[in-house]
């Protein structure tokens, strides 16, 4: 296991889009502060310290030449909301904006309230409560389908 004093911590996550407009758009109804953007670029800054870069997939390609082709892929960033019902209004605000649910709001086998949808170009953005302890189960079940 790394020491994790010394180990670098995660403080920025790139994602080449195919449409840096509908992109900016997704994530302002997902909620996230969303800079103006520069040229083929965006920024969105989070209080943590962590932030997420849009780059237009083209001038992606300008700087790592190794950017392969366009796919969501099957990786998962999550964002946490404040309670269960909030993972249910946010999907339907997002639904709403015409945004894939990947995955319908359902109460997981850890206790969280959880739902996947999908931003313009397929990345799946998860949505999910706190855990609560009594509403942990086991063993899990298979996820409803959307």
């Amino acid at each position: 296991m790394p020491d994790m004093k010394t180990s670098p911590p995660l403080s920025q996550i790139n994602l080449a889009v195919s449409d840096l407009s509908r992109s900016i758009e997704f994530y302002r109804l997902l909620g996230w502060p969303v800079d103006e953007p520069t040229g083929p670029h965006v920024a969105i800054e989070f209080d943590t310290g962590l932030s997420v870069a849009l780059d237009q997939y083209d001038f992606a390609r300008q700087w790592h030449s190794g950017t392969p082709p366009l796919n969501g892929g099957s990786s998962v960033l999550t964002v946490a909301v404040a309670g269960r019902s909030d993972v249910d209004a946010l999907v339907d605000r997002m639904a709403g904006g015409g945004y894939a649910v990947r995955q319908v709001p359902y109460d997981t086998f850890w206790g969280s309230r959880f739902a996947v949808i999908a931003d313009p170009d397929g990345y799946q953005i998860g949505i999910m409560s706190p855990g609560e302890a009594e509403r942990r189960f086991w063993p899990p079940t298979d996820a409803p389908a959307a």
